[in-house]
Protein backbone atom coordinates (compact mmCIF):
# COMPACT_ATOMS: atom_id res chain seq x y z
CA UNK A 1 0.00 0.00 0.00
CA UNK A 2 1.33 3.30 -0.58
CA UNK A 3 3.09 5.28 1.94
CA UNK A 4 0.39 8.18 2.23
CA UNK A 5 -2.71 5.83 2.15
CA UNK A 6 -1.69 3.82 5.06
CA UNK A 7 -3.74 4.70 8.65
CA UNK A 8 -1.38 7.30 9.71
CA UNK A 9 -2.66 10.29 12.10
CA UNK A 10 -2.67 12.99 8.99
CA UNK A 11 -4.72 10.04 6.83
CA UNK A 12 -7.32 10.04 9.92
CA UNK A 13 -7.03 13.74 10.06
CA UNK A 14 -8.01 14.46 6.27
CA UNK A 15 -11.07 11.82 6.29
CA UNK A 16 -12.51 13.99 8.99
CA UNK A 17 -11.68 17.00 7.28
CA UNK A 18 -13.61 15.40 4.59
CA UNK A 19 -16.54 13.33 6.50
CA UNK A 20 -17.48 16.98 7.80
CA UNK A 21 -16.61 19.50 5.53
CA UNK A 22 -16.48 17.56 1.51
CA UNK A 23 -19.91 16.04 2.11
CA UNK A 24 -21.74 19.16 3.34
CA UNK A 25 -20.47 21.01 0.55
CA UNK A 26 -21.14 18.19 -1.96
CA UNK A 27 -23.06 19.77 -4.91
CA UNK A 28 -20.05 22.86 -4.73
CA UNK A 29 -17.18 20.57 -4.86
CA UNK A 30 -19.22 18.33 -7.69
CA UNK A 31 -19.46 20.96 -9.90
CA UNK A 32 -15.71 22.24 -9.95
CA UNK A 33 -14.53 18.20 -9.95
CA UNK A 34 -16.60 18.05 -12.90
CA UNK A 35 -15.53 21.48 -14.47
CA UNK A 36 -11.75 20.24 -13.24
CA UNK A 37 -12.19 16.81 -15.36
CA UNK A 38 -12.98 19.22 -18.20
CA UNK A 39 -9.94 21.03 -18.05
CA UNK A 40 -7.66 18.21 -17.96
CA UNK A 41 -9.32 16.69 -20.75
CA UNK A 42 -8.83 19.76 -22.41
CA UNK A 43 -5.35 20.27 -21.92
CA UNK A 44 -4.50 16.22 -23.11
CA UNK A 45 -6.50 17.02 -26.06
CA UNK A 46 -4.07 20.59 -26.71
CA UNK A 47 -1.31 18.01 -26.92
CA UNK A 48 -2.80 15.62 -28.99
CA UNK A 49 -3.65 17.96 -31.56
CA UNK A 50 -0.54 19.49 -32.54
CA UNK A 51 -0.07 15.76 -34.48
CA UNK A 52 -3.03 16.90 -36.68
CA UNK A 53 -1.81 20.40 -36.67
CA UNK A 54 1.83 19.71 -37.23
CA UNK A 55 1.21 16.84 -40.20
CA UNK A 56 -1.30 18.99 -41.83
CA UNK A 57 1.26 22.15 -42.25
CA UNK A 58 3.99 20.31 -42.90
CA UNK A 59 3.10 16.93 -44.73
CA UNK A 60 -0.54 16.92 -46.30
CA UNK A 61 -1.11 20.94 -46.75
CA UNK A 62 -4.58 20.12 -46.94
CA UNK A 63 -6.76 23.86 -46.26
CA UNK A 64 -9.68 22.40 -45.86
CA UNK A 65 -8.59 20.20 -42.86
CA UNK A 66 -6.33 23.37 -41.51
CA UNK A 67 -9.61 25.01 -40.87
CA UNK A 68 -11.72 21.94 -39.10
CA UNK A 69 -8.27 21.86 -37.07
CA UNK A 70 -8.57 25.71 -36.35
CA UNK A 71 -12.09 25.15 -35.42
CA UNK A 72 -11.04 22.58 -33.07
CA UNK A 73 -8.39 24.26 -31.33
CA UNK A 74 -10.37 27.29 -30.80
CA UNK A 75 -13.21 24.89 -29.06
CA UNK A 76 -10.63 23.48 -26.72
CA UNK A 77 -9.35 26.39 -25.80
CA UNK A 78 -12.69 28.01 -24.95
CA UNK A 79 -14.29 24.92 -23.23
CA UNK A 80 -11.08 25.19 -21.11
CA UNK A 81 -11.59 29.04 -20.22
CA UNK A 82 -14.77 28.25 -19.18
CA UNK A 83 -14.51 25.38 -17.23
CA UNK A 84 -11.62 26.97 -15.22
CA UNK A 85 -13.83 29.60 -14.69
CA UNK A 86 -16.49 27.54 -13.15
CA UNK A 87 -13.61 25.63 -10.87
CA UNK A 88 -12.13 28.99 -9.81
CA UNK A 89 -15.49 30.31 -8.63
CA UNK A 90 -17.00 27.21 -6.95
CA UNK A 91 -13.98 26.38 -5.33
CA UNK A 92 -14.07 29.83 -3.78
CA UNK A 93 -17.53 29.95 -2.97
CA UNK A 94 -17.39 26.66 -1.14
CA UNK A 95 -13.89 27.86 0.56
CA UNK A 96 -15.19 30.66 2.18
CA UNK A 97 -18.15 28.98 3.30
CA UNK A 98 -15.91 26.16 5.18
CA UNK A 99 -13.80 29.07 6.49
CA UNK A 100 -17.38 31.10 8.11
CA UNK A 101 -18.59 27.29 8.89
CA UNK A 102 -15.46 26.36 10.93
CA UNK A 103 -15.44 29.58 12.62
CA UNK A 104 -18.78 29.31 13.72
CA UNK A 105 -18.31 25.76 15.34
CA UNK A 106 -15.06 27.06 16.69
CA UNK A 107 -16.48 29.93 18.64
CA UNK A 108 -19.55 28.11 19.32
CA UNK A 109 -17.28 25.87 20.95
CA UNK A 110 -15.38 27.92 23.01
CA UNK A 111 -18.32 29.62 24.12
CA UNK A 112 -19.59 26.39 25.82
CA UNK A 113 -16.64 26.21 27.54
CA UNK A 114 -16.05 26.93 31.63
CA UNK A 115 -14.91 29.80 33.30
CA UNK A 116 -12.02 27.31 33.59
CA UNK A 117 -11.09 26.89 30.01
CA UNK A 118 -10.37 30.75 29.65
CA UNK A 119 -7.92 30.67 32.13
CA UNK A 120 -5.81 27.93 30.58
CA UNK A 121 -5.62 29.36 27.46
CA UNK A 122 -4.11 32.68 26.48
CA UNK A 123 -7.12 34.53 24.57
CA UNK A 124 -4.30 35.49 21.54
CA UNK A 125 -3.87 31.80 20.95
CA UNK A 126 -7.91 31.40 20.99
CA UNK A 127 -8.13 34.54 18.42
CA UNK A 128 -5.41 32.84 16.27
CA UNK A 129 -6.69 29.50 16.13
CA UNK A 130 -10.65 31.30 15.26
CA UNK A 131 -8.82 32.80 12.23
CA UNK A 132 -5.71 30.95 10.98
CA UNK A 133 -6.95 27.38 11.36
CA UNK A 134 -10.06 27.77 9.85
CA UNK A 135 -8.13 28.83 6.93
CA UNK A 136 -6.06 25.85 6.76
CA UNK A 137 -8.82 23.72 6.62
CA UNK A 138 -10.18 25.35 3.23
CA UNK A 139 -6.29 25.35 2.19
CA UNK A 140 -6.13 21.67 2.68
CA UNK A 141 -9.12 20.21 1.07
CA UNK A 142 -8.54 22.47 -2.12
CA UNK A 143 -4.99 21.31 -2.19
CA UNK A 144 -6.65 17.44 -2.24
CA UNK A 145 -9.37 18.32 -5.12
CA UNK A 146 -7.10 20.46 -7.13
CA UNK A 147 -4.51 17.71 -7.06
CA UNK A 148 -6.01 14.94 -6.87
CA UNK A 149 -8.80 15.93 -9.66
CA UNK A 150 -7.27 18.88 -12.00
CA UNK A 151 -3.49 17.79 -11.87
CA UNK A 152 -3.60 13.94 -11.28
CA UNK A 153 -6.32 13.59 -14.42
CA UNK A 154 -4.74 15.94 -16.65
CA UNK A 155 -0.81 14.37 -15.72
CA UNK A 156 -2.61 10.48 -16.97
CA UNK A 157 -4.18 12.20 -19.77
CA UNK A 158 -1.07 14.22 -20.84
CA UNK A 159 0.75 10.57 -20.26
CA UNK A 160 -1.64 8.76 -22.15
CA UNK A 161 -0.70 10.79 -25.37
CA UNK A 162 2.75 10.51 -24.93
CA UNK A 163 2.63 6.64 -24.76
CA UNK A 164 0.53 7.17 -27.34
CA UNK A 165 2.37 8.72 -30.07
CA UNK A 166 5.87 7.60 -28.32
CA UNK A 167 5.86 4.77 -26.11
CA UNK A 168 10.02 4.20 -25.95
CA UNK A 169 10.26 8.17 -25.50
CA UNK A 170 7.67 8.04 -22.37
CA UNK A 171 10.07 5.79 -20.76
CA UNK A 172 13.27 8.76 -20.37
CA UNK A 173 10.50 11.33 -18.86
CA UNK A 174 9.13 8.72 -16.60
CA UNK A 175 13.08 7.71 -14.89
CA UNK A 176 12.58 11.30 -13.19
CA UNK A 177 9.45 10.46 -11.09
CA UNK A 178 11.02 8.52 -8.50
CA UNK A 179 14.28 10.87 -7.70
CA UNK A 180 11.63 14.14 -7.81
CA UNK A 181 9.38 12.28 -5.36
CA UNK A 182 12.54 11.43 -3.09
CA UNK A 183 14.13 14.76 -3.32
CA UNK A 184 10.38 16.48 -2.15
CA UNK A 185 10.35 13.65 0.90
CA UNK A 186 14.05 15.29 2.37
CA UNK A 187 12.33 19.11 2.08
CA UNK A 188 8.70 17.27 3.62
CA UNK A 189 10.42 16.48 7.32
CA UNK A 190 11.17 19.78 8.28
CA UNK A 191 7.90 21.67 7.25
CA UNK A 192 5.70 20.38 10.45
CA UNK A 193 8.14 21.68 12.94
CA UNK A 194 8.55 25.36 11.05
CA UNK A 195 4.95 25.62 10.36
CA UNK A 196 3.83 24.97 14.47
CA UNK A 197 6.55 27.02 15.89
CA UNK A 198 5.41 29.63 13.28
CA UNK A 199 1.60 29.59 14.37
CA UNK A 200 3.13 30.36 18.20
CA UNK A 201 4.94 33.12 16.78
CA UNK A 202 1.49 34.62 15.35
CA UNK A 203 0.06 33.92 18.69
CA UNK A 204 2.74 35.91 20.75
CA UNK A 205 2.24 38.93 17.65
CA UNK A 206 -1.46 38.56 18.91
CA UNK A 207 -1.05 38.40 22.52
CA UNK A 208 1.49 41.54 22.36
CA UNK A 209 -1.13 44.23 20.74
CA UNK A 210 -3.98 43.03 23.00
CA UNK A 211 -1.81 43.64 25.70
CA UNK A 212 -0.69 47.00 24.29
CA UNK A 213 -4.45 47.87 23.78
CA UNK A 214 -6.00 46.80 27.15
CA UNK A 215 -2.62 48.29 28.90
CA UNK A 216 -1.72 51.13 27.02
CA UNK A 217 -2.01 53.31 30.14
CA UNK A 218 0.38 51.33 32.21
CA UNK A 219 2.33 50.77 29.58
CA UNK A 220 2.42 54.91 29.15
CA UNK A 221 2.69 55.47 32.83
CA UNK A 222 5.79 53.01 33.40
CA UNK A 223 7.59 54.32 29.55
CA UNK A 224 7.50 50.59 28.47
CA UNK A 225 7.32 51.41 24.83
CA UNK A 226 10.62 50.20 24.49
CA UNK A 227 10.36 47.07 26.12
CA UNK A 228 6.55 46.71 24.11
CA UNK A 229 8.34 47.31 20.96
CA UNK A 230 11.06 44.61 21.40
CA UNK A 231 8.76 41.70 22.40
CA UNK A 232 6.41 42.92 19.22
CA UNK A 233 9.92 43.28 16.37
CA UNK A 234 10.88 39.64 18.39
CA UNK A 235 7.78 38.08 17.74
CA UNK A 236 7.29 40.19 13.88
CA UNK A 237 11.01 38.65 13.13
CA UNK A 238 10.09 35.14 14.01
CA UNK A 239 7.51 35.52 11.98
CA UNK A 240 9.10 36.43 9.03
CA UNK A 241 11.83 34.27 9.45
CA UNK A 242 9.95 31.14 9.52
CA UNK A 243 7.69 32.27 6.81
CA UNK A 244 11.04 32.52 4.97
CA UNK A 245 12.19 28.90 5.65
CA UNK A 246 9.24 27.75 4.71
CA UNK A 247 9.26 29.76 1.03
CA UNK A 248 12.63 28.13 0.75
CA UNK A 249 11.15 24.43 2.01
CA UNK A 250 8.21 25.25 -0.99
CA UNK A 251 10.83 26.98 -3.36
CA UNK A 252 13.23 23.57 -2.88
CA UNK A 253 11.06 21.83 -4.82
CA UNK A 254 11.28 23.99 -8.08
CA UNK A 255 15.01 23.42 -8.61
CA UNK A 256 14.56 19.52 -8.18
CA UNK A 257 11.42 19.55 -11.22
CA UNK A 258 13.75 22.44 -13.17
CA UNK A 259 17.14 20.23 -13.03
CA UNK A 260 14.96 16.74 -13.71
CA UNK A 261 12.71 18.29 -16.36
CA UNK A 262 15.11 20.15 -18.46
CA UNK A 263 17.28 17.05 -17.95
CA UNK A 264 14.58 14.52 -19.50
CA UNK A 265 13.55 17.03 -22.31
CA UNK A 266 16.58 17.54 -23.84
CA UNK A 267 17.14 13.74 -23.77
CA UNK A 268 13.94 13.37 -25.44
CA UNK A 269 14.66 15.84 -27.99
CA UNK A 270 17.81 14.28 -28.87
CA UNK A 271 16.14 10.81 -29.43
CA UNK A 272 13.07 12.50 -31.04
CA UNK A 273 15.24 14.47 -34.05
CA UNK A 274 17.38 11.16 -34.31
CA UNK A 275 13.88 9.34 -34.48
CA UNK A 276 12.42 12.02 -37.55
CA UNK A 277 15.69 12.52 -39.49
CA UNK A 278 17.16 9.20 -39.46
CA UNK A 279 14.17 6.70 -38.16
CA UNK A 280 11.21 7.98 -40.50
CA UNK A 281 9.57 9.05 -37.59
CA UNK A 282 6.34 11.74 -38.88
CA UNK A 283 6.68 15.20 -36.98
CA UNK A 284 3.14 15.01 -36.15
CA UNK A 285 3.49 12.24 -33.69
CA UNK A 286 6.77 13.85 -32.53
CA UNK A 287 5.64 17.48 -31.91
CA UNK A 288 2.49 15.94 -30.08
CA UNK A 289 4.51 13.74 -27.65
CA UNK A 290 6.71 17.08 -26.73
CA UNK A 291 3.44 19.08 -26.08
CA UNK A 292 2.32 16.82 -23.85
CA UNK A 293 5.89 16.38 -22.30
CA UNK A 294 5.75 20.34 -21.79
CA UNK A 295 2.46 20.62 -20.68
CA UNK A 296 2.89 17.49 -18.26
CA UNK A 297 5.60 19.44 -16.76
CA UNK A 298 3.58 21.88 -14.06
CA UNK A 299 0.91 19.03 -13.28
CA UNK A 300 4.19 16.81 -12.05
CA UNK A 301 5.46 19.89 -10.29
CA UNK A 302 2.59 20.96 -8.21
CA UNK A 303 2.13 17.32 -7.46
CA UNK A 304 5.36 16.77 -6.13
CA UNK A 305 4.35 19.57 -3.85
CA UNK A 306 1.44 18.22 -3.14
CA UNK A 307 2.75 16.98 0.24
CA UNK A 308 4.72 19.75 1.28
CA UNK A 309 1.36 22.31 1.30
CA UNK A 310 -0.72 19.35 2.42
CA UNK A 311 1.50 19.10 5.61
CA UNK A 312 1.98 22.85 6.15
CA UNK A 313 -1.79 23.12 5.85
CA UNK A 314 -2.72 20.01 8.02
CA UNK A 315 -0.90 21.83 10.69
CA UNK A 316 -3.41 24.25 11.52
CA UNK A 317 -5.97 21.57 10.83
CA UNK A 318 -4.94 19.60 13.41
CA UNK A 319 -4.43 22.46 15.94
CA UNK A 320 -8.16 23.38 15.28
CA UNK A 321 -9.55 19.70 16.17
CA UNK A 322 -7.39 20.05 19.17
CA UNK A 323 -9.70 22.88 19.95
CA UNK A 324 -13.14 21.63 18.81
CA UNK A 325 -12.45 18.20 20.89
CA UNK A 326 -11.29 19.37 23.67
CA UNK A 327 -13.73 17.83 26.73
CA UNK A 328 -16.05 20.97 27.78
CA UNK A 329 -15.04 22.13 31.34
CA UNK A 330 -18.91 22.64 32.48
CA UNK A 331 -21.82 20.90 31.03
CA UNK A 332 -24.94 20.37 31.14
CA UNK A 333 -25.96 16.62 33.04
CA UNK A 334 -28.07 14.42 30.93
CA UNK A 335 -31.25 14.89 30.88
CA UNK A 336 -31.53 18.36 32.83
CA UNK A 337 -35.09 20.51 32.73
CA UNK A 338 -35.11 24.14 33.56
CA UNK A 339 -35.64 25.15 36.97
CA UNK A 340 -38.93 25.74 38.32
CA UNK A 341 -39.94 29.61 39.33
CA UNK A 342 -39.59 30.01 42.85
CA UNK A 343 -39.11 33.05 45.78
CA UNK A 344 -35.03 32.86 45.21
CA UNK A 345 -33.76 31.03 47.82
CA UNK A 346 -30.37 29.91 47.69
CA UNK A 347 -28.68 27.28 49.78
CA UNK A 348 -25.07 26.02 50.07
CA UNK A 349 -24.79 22.50 51.37
CA UNK A 350 -21.53 21.18 52.48
CA UNK A 351 -20.05 22.71 49.57
CA UNK A 352 -16.27 22.83 48.89
CA UNK A 353 -13.98 23.36 46.38
CA UNK A 354 -10.86 24.21 44.80
CA UNK A 355 -9.63 25.48 41.51
CA UNK A 356 -7.60 23.10 39.31
CA UNK A 357 -6.64 21.08 42.39
CA UNK A 358 -5.14 23.50 44.42
CA UNK A 359 -5.83 24.67 47.87
CA UNK A 360 -9.44 24.13 48.87
CA UNK A 361 -11.52 27.87 49.00
CA UNK A 362 -14.45 26.39 50.03
CA UNK A 363 -14.57 24.14 53.08
CA UNK A 364 -17.37 22.10 53.69
CA UNK A 365 -19.35 25.64 53.60
CA UNK A 366 -23.09 25.55 54.87
CA UNK A 367 -24.91 28.85 54.14
CA UNK A 368 -28.76 30.06 53.44
CA UNK A 369 -29.65 33.51 51.39
CA UNK A 370 -33.20 33.83 52.38
CA UNK A 371 -35.52 34.71 49.26
CA UNK A 372 -36.04 38.20 49.55
CA UNK A 373 -33.53 39.64 51.55
CA UNK A 374 -30.16 41.30 51.12
CA UNK A 375 -27.25 38.84 52.70
CA UNK A 376 -23.64 40.64 52.33
CA UNK A 377 -20.49 38.77 52.23
CA UNK A 378 -17.56 40.17 53.59
CA UNK A 379 -13.86 39.03 54.95
CA UNK A 380 -10.51 39.39 53.48
CA UNK A 381 -9.10 38.56 50.01
CA UNK A 382 -8.84 35.00 49.18
CA UNK A 383 -11.91 34.14 51.84
CA UNK A 384 -14.38 32.79 48.82
CA UNK A 385 -16.93 35.66 48.86
CA UNK A 386 -15.86 35.41 44.89
CA UNK A 387 -16.27 31.84 44.31
CA UNK A 388 -19.38 31.37 46.19
CA UNK A 389 -21.27 33.51 43.59
CA UNK A 390 -19.32 31.67 40.96
CA UNK A 391 -20.98 28.58 42.34
CA UNK A 392 -24.51 30.37 42.61
CA UNK A 393 -24.08 31.17 38.80
CA UNK A 394 -22.51 27.74 37.63
CA UNK A 395 -19.62 29.12 36.22
CA UNK A 396 -18.19 25.70 38.28
CA UNK A 397 -19.53 23.15 39.90
CA UNK A 398 -18.64 22.24 43.60
CA UNK A 399 -16.36 19.65 44.00
CA UNK A 400 -18.63 18.47 46.69
CA UNK A 401 -22.40 19.19 48.04
CA UNK A 402 -24.80 21.02 46.36
CA UNK A 403 -26.19 24.24 45.33
CA UNK A 404 -29.89 24.97 45.98
CA UNK A 405 -32.20 27.32 44.00
CA UNK A 406 -35.52 26.83 46.08
CA UNK A 407 -34.70 23.60 46.66
CA UNK A 408 -33.39 22.21 43.06
CA UNK A 409 -29.83 21.39 42.72
CA UNK A 410 -28.55 23.80 39.66
CA UNK A 411 -26.17 21.07 38.67
CA UNK A 412 -28.98 19.21 37.53
CA UNK A 413 -30.39 22.81 36.05
CA UNK A 414 -30.44 23.69 32.13
CA UNK A 415 -27.78 26.59 32.53
CA UNK A 416 -29.93 29.32 30.72
CA UNK A 417 -32.63 28.39 33.24
CA UNK A 418 -30.29 29.37 36.02
CA UNK A 419 -28.67 32.31 34.88
CA UNK A 420 -31.52 34.09 33.63
CA UNK A 421 -32.80 33.88 37.29
CA UNK A 422 -29.59 35.91 37.72
CA UNK A 423 -28.45 39.89 37.33
CA UNK A 424 -25.24 40.08 38.19
CA UNK A 425 -22.68 43.38 38.57
CA UNK A 426 -18.75 43.01 38.73
CA UNK A 427 -16.39 45.19 39.98
CA UNK A 428 -14.50 44.65 36.95
CA UNK A 429 -17.00 46.37 34.52
CA UNK A 430 -17.26 45.32 30.89
CA UNK A 431 -19.13 47.23 28.13
CA UNK A 432 -19.45 45.69 24.75
CA UNK A 433 -18.49 47.95 21.81
CA UNK A 434 -22.01 49.85 20.55
CA UNK A 435 -24.10 52.38 22.33
CA UNK A 436 -25.16 53.40 25.60
CA UNK A 437 -28.80 52.10 24.66
CA UNK A 438 -27.36 49.09 23.53
CA UNK A 439 -24.58 48.06 26.03
CA UNK A 440 -28.19 48.59 28.91
CA UNK A 441 -30.56 46.85 27.07
CA UNK A 442 -28.28 43.87 27.22
CA UNK A 443 -29.74 43.17 30.15
CA UNK A 444 -33.02 42.28 28.80
CA UNK A 445 -33.69 41.73 25.07
CA UNK A 446 -36.95 43.56 23.75
CA UNK A 447 -36.58 45.92 26.42
CA UNK A 448 -38.57 49.63 25.11
CA UNK A 449 -36.15 52.57 25.36
CA UNK A 450 -37.94 53.72 28.23
CA UNK A 451 -37.31 50.52 30.49
CA UNK A 452 -33.48 51.20 29.09
CA UNK A 453 -33.91 55.01 30.44
CA UNK A 454 -36.00 53.79 33.56
CA UNK A 455 -32.66 51.57 34.48
CA UNK A 456 -29.93 54.07 34.06
CA UNK A 457 -32.08 56.85 36.11
CA UNK A 458 -32.71 54.09 39.29
CA UNK A 459 -28.47 53.20 38.62
CA UNK A 460 -28.19 57.29 38.74
CA UNK A 461 -26.75 57.22 35.30
CA UNK A 462 -29.61 59.37 33.32
CA UNK A 463 -27.70 62.62 33.96
CA UNK A 464 -24.67 61.87 32.94
CA UNK A 465 -25.45 60.07 29.94
CA UNK A 466 -28.21 62.85 28.88
CA UNK A 467 -24.72 65.23 28.98
CA UNK A 468 -22.93 63.53 26.62
CA UNK A 469 -23.40 64.61 23.03
CA UNK A 470 -24.80 61.64 21.46
CA UNK A 471 -27.31 60.97 24.81
CA UNK A 472 -28.00 57.04 24.73
CA UNK A 473 -26.53 56.91 21.25
CA UNK A 474 -23.06 57.13 22.69
CA UNK A 475 -20.29 55.41 21.08
CA UNK A 476 -18.94 53.69 24.67
CA UNK A 477 -15.66 52.24 22.84
CA UNK A 478 -13.60 49.25 23.06
CA UNK A 479 -14.70 48.38 26.43
CA UNK A 480 -16.00 51.53 27.60
CA UNK A 481 -12.67 53.20 27.09
CA UNK A 482 -14.63 56.71 26.16
CA UNK A 483 -16.08 56.79 29.94
CA UNK A 484 -14.65 57.01 33.16
CA UNK A 485 -14.68 53.92 35.71
CA UNK A 486 -18.01 55.42 37.66
CA UNK A 487 -19.61 55.88 34.56
CA UNK A 488 -19.19 51.95 33.09
CA UNK A 489 -19.90 51.03 36.71
CA UNK A 490 -23.29 52.70 37.27
CA UNK A 491 -23.85 51.41 33.38
CA UNK A 492 -23.38 48.07 34.61
CA UNK A 493 -25.40 48.38 37.17
CA UNK A 494 -28.58 50.02 35.02
CA UNK A 495 -27.69 46.63 33.03
CA UNK A 496 -28.35 44.25 35.96
CA UNK A 497 -31.39 46.34 37.18
CA UNK A 498 -33.35 46.48 33.67
CA UNK A 499 -32.46 42.48 33.57
CA UNK A 500 -35.27 42.33 36.68
CA UNK A 501 -34.38 39.05 37.63
CA UNK A 502 -35.09 37.52 41.16
CA UNK A 503 -31.55 37.41 42.52
CA UNK A 504 -28.90 40.22 42.60
CA UNK A 505 -25.47 39.56 42.87
CA UNK A 506 -23.11 42.70 43.22
CA UNK A 507 -19.46 42.13 43.42
CA UNK A 508 -17.86 45.51 44.35
CA UNK A 509 -20.59 46.47 42.49
CA UNK A 510 -19.73 50.58 44.36
CA UNK A 511 -16.27 50.19 44.59
CA UNK A 512 -15.84 52.88 41.11
CA UNK A 513 -18.61 55.33 42.39
CA UNK A 514 -17.83 58.39 44.42
CA UNK A 515 -19.32 59.02 47.83
CA UNK A 516 -22.34 61.46 46.52
CA UNK A 517 -22.74 58.45 43.52
CA UNK A 518 -22.72 55.46 45.79
CA UNK A 519 -25.23 57.50 48.49
CA UNK A 520 -27.38 58.10 45.47
CA UNK A 521 -26.54 54.15 44.55
CA UNK A 522 -27.60 52.74 47.85
CA UNK A 523 -31.03 54.32 47.90
CA UNK A 524 -31.82 52.99 44.41
CA UNK A 525 -30.65 49.72 45.68
CA UNK A 526 -33.09 49.63 48.46
CA UNK A 527 -35.75 49.82 46.21
CA UNK A 528 -34.18 47.70 43.32
CA UNK A 529 -33.54 44.75 46.45
CA UNK A 530 -37.02 44.90 47.68
CA UNK A 531 -38.77 41.21 47.02
CA UNK A 532 -35.25 40.37 45.29
CA UNK A 533 -32.50 37.83 46.97
CA UNK A 534 -29.95 40.20 47.10
CA UNK A 535 -26.05 39.27 47.70
CA UNK A 536 -23.29 41.67 47.91
CA UNK A 537 -19.58 41.06 48.50
CA UNK A 538 -18.19 44.34 49.69
CA UNK A 539 -14.52 45.78 50.68
CA UNK A 540 -16.73 48.71 52.45
CA UNK A 541 -18.04 47.98 55.53
CA UNK A 542 -20.21 51.24 55.04
CA UNK A 543 -22.07 49.83 52.29
CA UNK A 544 -23.20 47.07 54.16
CA UNK A 545 -25.26 48.73 57.01
CA UNK A 546 -28.40 47.75 55.72
CA UNK A 547 -28.07 44.45 54.61
CA UNK A 548 -30.59 41.81 56.34
CA UNK A 549 -27.87 39.53 57.24
CA UNK A 550 -23.91 39.91 56.92
CA UNK A 551 -21.52 36.90 56.41
CA UNK A 552 -18.14 37.31 57.60
CA UNK A 553 -15.81 34.65 55.01
CA UNK A 554 -12.08 33.67 56.59
CA UNK A 555 -10.28 30.29 54.81
CA UNK A 556 -13.49 29.46 52.93
CA UNK A 557 -15.82 29.14 56.34
CA UNK A 558 -18.53 31.22 57.62
CA UNK A 559 -16.97 32.40 60.73
CA UNK A 560 -19.61 35.23 62.12
CA UNK A 561 -23.13 36.03 60.27
CA UNK A 562 -25.71 38.67 61.81
CA UNK A 563 -26.90 42.25 60.95
CA UNK A 564 -24.55 45.15 61.29
CA UNK A 565 -25.08 46.33 64.63
CA UNK A 566 -24.99 43.38 66.61
CA UNK A 567 -21.54 42.24 65.00
CA UNK A 568 -19.79 45.48 65.65
CA UNK A 569 -20.78 44.33 69.56
CA UNK A 570 -19.48 41.19 69.38
CA UNK A 571 -15.13 40.49 69.67
CA UNK A 572 -14.82 38.63 66.31
CA UNK A 573 -13.42 39.46 62.47
CA UNK A 574 -15.86 41.79 61.53
CA UNK A 575 -15.07 44.50 64.32
CA UNK A 576 -11.63 44.07 63.41
CA UNK A 577 -12.12 44.87 59.99
CA UNK A 578 -14.46 48.02 60.54
CA UNK A 579 -12.40 49.23 63.16
CA UNK A 580 -9.56 48.87 60.78
CA UNK A 581 -11.50 50.90 57.94
CA UNK A 582 -12.19 53.11 60.74
CA UNK A 583 -8.49 53.97 61.54
CA UNK A 584 -7.73 54.15 57.45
Amino acid sequence: MPRFFRPTQNHLLIWRLIRESFRQHAVGYGIAIVAMLVVAGMTAASALVMKYITDEFVVSKDINRVYLIAAAVAGIFILKGIATFVQAFFLSRVGNSIIADRQRKIYDRILAQGISFYHSIPSSDLITRVTHNAQAARVVLDVIVTSFVRDLFSLIGLVAVMIYQQPVLSLVAFIVGPIAIFGVNQILRRVRKIMEAEFMSLAQIVQVMQETTIGVRIVKSFNLEQVMRSRMHRAVSDVERRANSIAALEAGTSPIMETLAGLAIAGVVLVSGYLVVQGGQTPGSIMSFITALLLAYEPAKRLARFRVSLEAGLVGVRMMFELTDRPLTLEEKPGAEALVPGPGKIELQHVSFSYADGEPVLRDLDLTFPPGKMTALVGPSGSGKSTIMNLIMRMYDPNSGQVLFDGQDIAHATLHSVRDRIAYVSQDTFLFTGTIMHNIRLGRDGASDEEVIDAAKAANAHDFIMALKGGYETQVGENGALLSGGQKQRLSIARAILRDANVLLLDEATSALDAESEALFRAALEKLSSGRTTIAIAHRLSTVHQADNIVVMQDGKAVQQGRHVDLIETEGLYRRLYEFQLMD
